[in-house]
């Protein structure tokens, strides 16, 4: 398991509520759709990140973590596991405080390198099944 209880409470509770969704489109048969409402019903603004840069639950767009212009707290990927392990490097670059890979993301490397970055980090799980779970 990688991101312990308390890791994946610190995350959803105490890094901060402007979540970049890393993969995230207009497009609602996709998994980060549904995951993004359910983040904002818990009071997080999602950013979405797709090299379409659209808009999304009524959160405007970008194509990369690079041109988003403000601060955001962590970034939840729903790419391939292959791809991933870049995101959580550009997370670093841009400041944020976690990193989230979504079910069946799992890069071990990008994991040991943003933990030593000093990131909370959790691979491999859902904050839309781990959110309703706090109470």
């Amino acid at each position: 398991m990688y991101g312990d209880t308390e890791t994946v409470r610190r995350i959803l509770t105490g890094h901060g509520d402007t979540w970049a969704v890393v993969g995230l489109s207009a497009n609602q048969q996709r998994a980060a759709y549904g995951v993004a409402s359910v983040l904002q019903r818990f009071g997080k603004r999602i950013v979405p990140v797709h090299p379409k840069a659209e808009t999304v639950h009524g959160e405007q767009g970008y194509a990369s973590l690079a041109d988003i212009p403000f601060d955001v707290d962590v970034v939840d990927v729903f790419v391939n596991s292959d791809l991933a392990g870049a995101v959580a490097d550009e997370a670093v670059a841009k400041g944020a405080k976690a990193v989230w890979f979504q079910l069946g993301v799992v890069d071990e490397a990008a994991y040991e390198r943003t933990r030593t970055a000093g990131l909370d980090m959790v691979m491999d799980r859902c904050p839309a099944i781990e959110i309703p779970q706090l109470g």
